[in-house]
């Protein structure tokens, strides 16, 4: 029985080091404000990712040093205060999004989105490849 055990699994030893995991798997991280991961991994560090945005709006320098104690990239702070708090100024909570995405190809295990809210995908252009004309010249 798994009395007074919350949490999710995620494979790791000790409590400390999953919350450092877990730090990694952070949407801030990325410049694109999207992480793809498994569900387990996306649904335990959405309640980090809330904290750390929390301490953003705040920004005292009380908060700082918080974040900065656990996000451990002085340039991924310095993003947290300038850019993504501040974008949720009017917004009491809430501001990640996991989207389901299927099960992954080789172990079949549950996929995730985990992504800021208000984050807007942008396709990629696919670049028009040039005809092969001379191939097709020399078949007839």
């Amino acid at each position: 029985m798994r009395h007074l055990n919350s949490g999710f699994k995620t494979r790791k030893s000790s409590r400390p080091t999953a919350a450092r995991c877990c730090a990694a798997w952070l949407p801030i991280y990325s410049n694109t404000g999207r992480i793809t991961t498994t569900l387990t991994r996306a649904k335990a560090a959405r309640p980090v990712a809330e904290k750390m945005i929390t301490l953003g709006k705040r920004d005292t320098l009380q908060s700082r040093r918080q974040a900065a104690s656990y996000i451990m990239l002085p340039a991924v702070t310095q993003k947290l205060f300038s850019e993504i708090a501040p974008k949720f100024s009017d917004r009491a909570g809430g501001y990640t999004r996991i989207i389901h995405a299927g099960n992954r190809v080789g172990d079949n295990a549950k996929v995730a989105i985990l992504e800021l809210i208000g984050y807007e995908f942008k396709f990629k252009e696919k670049k028009e490849k040039p005809k092969k004309e001379e191939a097709s010249e020399v078949k007839s």
